[in-house]
């Protein structure tokens, strides 16, 4: 297991500070962690950070029947098998893997927060500014939020594809986002916006050289990369090729369906 203070000089190697402003993607497992020990990560990322934001994504809340009859999402043929049955959505945090289980332990943390958004919400510490600027129309707001102030994207033990950061730079780049609809206590409520695949994100990775800066961890990759570069790179490289970043994993209905919309603008 990588040591605690290991960690903490790992992230600050990298450029982390105490006026960081972080949005991070964890493997726990890479970091030779067990999910219920979660807050030892935790304490070694807000030693070196200002504000931290995790997603807390609640798919389970999708209600994926009335899309596959209306026909409007192609999200819902790959979508987790919960959303068939969806549940309302609440505000704890259901426990979704790894990403669920650091969220979790951050929402016990003092002045930790959560963001409203029935599906794609976020927990942070020093997030409030990042929150509100999100809403059913703009879930992408709080990303906006820290790549205009200089934010930072860390991937600890985890690759492009849990990078949700690219898909705001998908909407920027205006590439077809997807309506999912969510089960919530006020009843049933549409959520515009929502993301495509990620599958395909791991292409982005030569195009970031000398942009991340990267720590080899006992087996374990740390990249920190800003996101103001990381939007720009990504937005230039969609809008010169909007087939960029999708996947091409056979029976993938979300990058078919932005497939079709490219030709359709052709």
């Amino acid at each position: 297991m990588i040591s605690h203070r290991t960690l903490v000089t790992a992230l600050r190697d990298l450029g982390l500070t105490t006026r960081s402003l972080v949005i991070a993607h964890v493997s726990l497992a890479r970091l030779g962690r067990d999910p219920r020990h979660a807050e030892s990560v935790l304490d070694a990322l807000l030693e070196n950070c200002h504000t931290l934001v995790l997603p807390a994504f609640t798919y389970q809340s999708v209600v994926a029947d009335a899309h596959r009859q209306a026909g409007t999402d192609p999200f819902l043929s790959d979508a987790p098998p919960a959303s068939a049955s969806a549940g309302p959505s609440r505000p704890d945090i259901p426990r979704d893997g790894e990403t669920g289980a650091l969220a979790e332990a951050l929402l016990r943390m003092r002045g930790a927060l959560r963001s409203d958004h029935p599906i794609l919400s976020f927990a942070g510490i020093n997030a409030f500014e990042a929150f509100q600027r999100q809403s059913l129309e703009d879930p992408w707001g709080p990303i906006a939020w820290l790549t205009e102030n200089d934010g930072d994207v860390l991937l600890a033990g985890t690759d492009h594809t849990a990078n949700v950061s690219l898909h705001y730079a998908e909407k920027l780049a205006g590439r077809k986002q997807f309506l999912l609809r969510a089960q919530t206590a006020q009843g049933i409520v549409a959520c515009p916006g929502c993301p495509g695949c990620p599958d395909g994100f791991n292409a982005i990775e030569p195009r970031l050289v000398g942009v991340a800066r990267r720590h080899e961890l006992q087996g374990a990759t740390l990249q920190l990369i800003p996101l103001r570069d990381l939007i720009h790179v990504a937005v230039s490289w969609i809008r010169q090729d909007p087939r960029a970043l999708l996947c091409d994993r056979l029976g993938c209905e979300r990058c078919s369906e932005i497939r079709a919309a490219v030709r359709l603008g052709d």
